[in-house]
């Protein structure tokens, strides 16, 4: 095939292949400074376009790690801290981590940080869990379209990580030491 017929039919097939998916679930980052050390999560942030997400039937309980959601889409969420942290009373070492939620029961969801980088978001590993704390579930006035990662500051050394998309907001607080 001549190079002017391949490039013409490239556009044609970028529908077909995964380009079109990553589009709909793009890049996004919460970052924020505490007591001066830098918080940042790195994810991809899908929307519900319609679906139901949560839930028997939703669209996270079709993904092969169910009740363990991927927090985003795409690659595995980041969660990378320039200090030692207390989330939700569990003590995470300064680094860079995976962030994983069960949401076997939709309104309790438990953060989970585990030590494993690297990976793709549908491939999770239990016996790397740094730990797991329960999260603090509210409902949000409207319907979140898009998935959204918060940090947030609550004074001298302490903050906020919070988690809204579809009906559900799911925050925990994190001390920075």
């Amino acid at each position: 095939m001549n190079i002017l017929k391949m490039f013409a039919i490239v556009p044609l097939l970028l529908p077909m292949t995964g380009v079109k998916a990553l589009a709909q679930s793009p890049p996004a980052q919460a970052t924020v400074t505490v007591s001066g050390k830098k918080l940042t999560i790195v994810y991809s942030a899908p929307a519900v376009r319609g679906r139901k997400i949560f839930g028997e039937g939703g669209v996270v309980s079709k993904d092969p790690t169910y009740p363990i959601w991927r927090a985003g889409a795409n690659n595995a969420t980041t969660f990378q801290t320039e200090a030692d942290l207390a989330i939700g009373g569990l003590a995470v070492p300064r680094g860079t981590y995976t962030l994983y939620v069960l949401v076997k029961d939709p309104n309790a969801w438990e953060l989970i940080i585990s030590k494993e980088t690297g990976q793709w978001g549908l491939d999770y590993s239990a016996n790397r869990d740094l730990g797991r704390v329960k999260m603090q579930m509210s409902k949000p006035p409207a319907l979140i379209e898009r998935l959204k990662y918060t940090l947030t500051s609550a004074g001298a050394n302490e903050g906020k990580l919070e988690i809204a998309w579809e009906n559900h907001i799911a925050s925990v607080p994190v001390l920075v030491h």
